[in-house]
């Protein structure tokens, strides 16, 4: 069955008039009343819904019922990424919405060849939520996974707060001697390089702010495969 993303809160049975972007999919696929389909907000529900009325600029359903689908993993995993180059930070929001992430923490290091600031940091960032968007339309999920604004690493790691003890935080470093392992908390936060990994200076202020490094494996991971072996793993775990 088709499903969607709206931008509209969905709260209670009845009409709706479709956000021109979820209209769009309905018009291209050609769905005409009658028709079923699924509808998100991004809030956690999923809607049971009927296409009413087709128009050029305009597209009508019917929310029927709210239901609570359990596809989301069974820790909440915040992915910060000093970001890796070219289309590999698509491909990155893209499978890590899959896997379940709830949220990615885009970064700039020292050794960061992609260096966004600004305008285009901003335009970047919302082209990332949308891939997120699609992703969770097309995987099942519910909750798009969320991309925070881009920020520069040193900052966003003075800025974190103490670690409490429901969160566990993880340094991915092909430096590290203690491989990845179960650990109880309900959140984690994994920090992760980019093409030439993280510094001596970026990797111990990370520990200083609670990161344990973890090594996952013999061989070096690329920057956009490391964080996803991470959710992989965790959510076969």
């Amino acid at each position: 069955m088709p499903r969607f993303f709206v931008d509209t809160p969905l709260t209670q049975p009845g009409e709706l008039v479709l956000s021109p972007g979820a209209a769009r999919h309905v018009q291209v696929l050609r769905l005409q009343p009658g028709d079923a389909l699924n509808l998100f907000d991004g809030s956690g529900p999923e809607w049971r819904a009927e296409v009413t009325a087709m128009g050029r600029s305009e597209v009508r359903v019917n929310l029927i019922a709210a239901e609570q689908p359990r596809r989301e993993l069974h820790r909440a995993v915040t992915l910060a990424v000093v970001m890796p180059a070219n289309d590999r930070m698509d491909f990155l929001v893209e499978k890590a919405t899959e896997l379940g992430a709830v949220a990615l923490q885009p970064l700039v290091g020292e050794r960061s060849v992609l260096r966004l600031a600004g305008e285009r940091a901003d335009k970047k960032r919302a082209h990332w939520q949308g891939v997120s968007i699609a992703a969770a339309e097309q995987s099942g999920r519910t909750v798009p996974l969320r991309v925070e604004p881009v920020l520069p690493l040193a900052s966003w790691l003075a800025a974190l707060p103490a670690p409490s003890d429901d969160e566990w935080r993880g340094l991915l470093s092909p430096r590290a001697a203690s491989p990845l392992a179960a650990f109880p908390q309900q959140r984690a936060l994994f920090l992760s390089g980019p093409e030439g990994g993280l510094s001596d200076a970026e990797e111990d202020a990370a520990r200083a702010r609670g990161f344990a490094a973890i090594t996952l494996g013999p061989r070096i991971l690329r920057a956009d495969t490391a964080p996803l072996a991470v959710l992989s793993w965790l959510a076969l775990s």
